[in-house]
């Protein structure tokens, strides 16, 4: 075999391993991330339970990365504290560890059966978790498959001259076999591949003990990049550089002792075929042990040389929508939904600042309200490119997922429209005619903010539907709807009444007050109709979890009709 067609070969094997991995990664993450995401900050109070954590769902996920991107997130967002993220990283450097060790064992028997057990799970179920189980087991079983086929054609190499001189290139500068490695691993996005590679590598006998120890410590290094030069904003890159600063640590101070570190493990752990996995996990294992016990300081050190940015004076700048976090599809759901409420509190101040405006006659309110609105759009046009974002990395065909986006992008819609109504019909009419002298009658401002009352329970209600799918507040929410059209049908009777009123009043004093008093009475019945319309938009936020309950409602009432003597 020629060495370019072994070239080829190997490359191809590589790029299968890589494959498998991020099937692995992506079939936990849609099949189970939500969970895993609720675990990991339910957990997130104590370093202990931090640390352990890190280990399990990294271990699920085989992926520090993912496990990573999740912390930076609820950090950034301050839903957590840095220090107990911190340890969160270091169990998630453990956890990568032990994938590869358990990967390393000679299990690739198992990489047929698993792949056809993942292929009948993916394509028989009709359930989107199992579907995702079936692309995990694939992805493991592709991973097994890999491993074999590169130590089989790493052996016939093993004394190639150009392989022997490069070799001997990297024995001669462990660092610049610490370089190489970092940069592989940074452009895999994999330390688990990387250390894998390095120990069918040093298995086959084509490196040697050192050159294998000073290629792992490159991949713990470059295994720390990708999330650090992903972070956009101060609060993002906190979490990554300490985890990258911990690693460059433990790098610097195993690097000069490397010769004497490869004698001591030769005399334990005899044999070069675990020698790669087993300093991976010893080396993760003190950083942890080392490190876990100062996350505080650390925390602190990074605050210090990070700090919070000033609040930006533009509130339409997105402060959630992190880039890094695109690659995990709940996280980045999560950080689109924690957006989309800084649109809901913009609507609320605007349908507050429109009642005061309706109270007072002051139309400098009107400015505030136009200013929430541009920012509502801003914001909501950022959502969107955010979510169509996370489409073109995720196809997000878990179910769960694919209705998150789907009612997040319907209540960025709803919010942009009642931000519209407030800002452009609603206020810019109130301005207009406050501007002609027409004012509210207290009795009429007395029905509006009862209106407005309304509004805002059922905003309160309509967030409550979007974060949590509450059926109880749907149900609630659109009780509420029957009650503000009865509201409506008030305020239009007040107008009536009030109209005939200054009719009788004009034709006793013999003046023509009927033009005005239909002016005036215009100005309730326009504010009440923008009204009603902005508590539709509200009340829409109801019907998918009512439409999603009902079959389920259906097949109990089903049951409930069936008697002992049903088939």
């Amino acid at each position: 075999m020629s060495g370019t067609l072994i070239l080829v070969n190997l490359s191809g094997y590589v790029g299968l391993l890589l494959w498998g991995t991020h099937m692995v990664s992506t079939g936990v993450q849609r099949g189970f991330g939500t969970s895993l995401r609720r675990a990991l900050e339910r957990n997130l109070g104590d370093r202990w339970r931090a640390f352990f954590t890190g280990v399990g769902i990294t271990a699920l996920l085989q992926s520090s990365t993912a496990v990573g991107l999740m912390a930076t997130s609820f950090t950034a967002a301050g839903v957590i504290a840095l220090p107990p993220a911190l340890a969160v990283m270091l169990g998630a450097n453990v956890g990568t560890a032990l994938v590869a060790q358990a990967l390393s064992f000679n299990i690739a028997a198992f990489a047929p059966p698993l792949v056809l057990c993942g292929v009948l799970s993916f394509r028989w179920s009709r359930g989107s978790r199992l579907r995702n189980i079936g692309r995990a087991v694939i992805g493991l079983g592709l991973m097994l498959m890999a491993l074999a086929l590169l130590q089989h054609t790493l052996a016939p190499v093993e004394n190639t001259p150009v392989l022997r001189s490069f070799v001997q290139a990297l024995a001669t500068d462990p660092l610049l076999a610490v370089v190489l490695a970092a940069l592989l691993t940074w452009g895999c996005h994999s330390s688990v591949v990387i250390v894998l590679v390095v120990g069918s590598l040093a298995a086959n006998h084509v490196i040697g003990p050192t050159e294998t120890l000073a290629l792992v410590l490159g991949a713990n290094l470059g295994g720390a990049m990708p999330a650090l030069l992903h972070a956009s904003t101060p609060e993002a890159r906190r979490l990554p550089l300490g985890n990258l600063l911990v690693r460059l640590v433990g790098v610097l101070l195993v690097l000069p002792w490397l010769t004497p570190i490869t004698h001591l493990m030769a005399r334990f752990v005899p044999g070069d075929a675990r020698l790669a996995v087993n300093f991976h996990l010893l080396f993760n294992l003190a950083l942890a042990a080392a490190f876990l016990f100062a996350v505080k300081r650390s925390a602190r050190m990074l605050l210090y040389w990070l700090p919070d940015p000033p609040r930006p004076a533009d509130p339409g700048r997105p402060l959630y929508l992190e880039r890094a976090a695109i690659d995990a599809a709940s996280v980045a759901l999560a950080n689109a939904s924690r957006e989309t409420l800084r649109m809901s509190d913009l609507t609320a101040a605007m349908l507050g600042s429109t009642l005061e405006l309706l109270r007072s006659g002051d139309t400098a309110h009107a400015a505030g309200i136009n200013a929430n609105d541009k920012a509502t759009r801003q914001l909501g046009g950022a959502i969107r490119s955010y979510l169509v974002a996370i489409g073109g990395e995720q196809t997000l065909d878990d179910r769960r997922e694919g209705d998150k986006g789907q009612e997040i992008l319907a209540a960025v819609i709803n919010f942009e429209h009642i931000a519209d109504i407030v800002a452009n019909s609603l206020a810019d009419f109130a301005v207009k005619e406050l501007k002609r002298g027409q004012l509210l009658t207290q009795e009429e401002i007395a029905v509006v903010t009862r209106m407005h009352g309304e509004l805002i329970e059922s905003h309160k209600l309509a967030l409550a539907v979007f974060l949590r799918g509450d059926l109880a507040a749907s149900q609630q929410l659109v009780g509420r709807k029957r009650q503000f059209l009865q509201m409506e049908a008030e305020a239009t009777a007040l107008s009536v009444r009030l109209l005939r009123e200054a009719a009788t009043a004009g034709l006793a004093a013999g003046t023509d007050t009927v033009t005005l008093a239909a002016e005036e009475s215009g100005l309730l019945l326009r504010i009440v109709r923008d009204l009603r319309r902005v508590h539709s938009h509200l009340a829409s936020f109801a019907y998918p979890v009512l439409q999603r309950a009902r079959p389920k409602t259906r097949a109990g009432a089903a049951a409930g009709n069936e008697g002992p003597d049903s088939p």
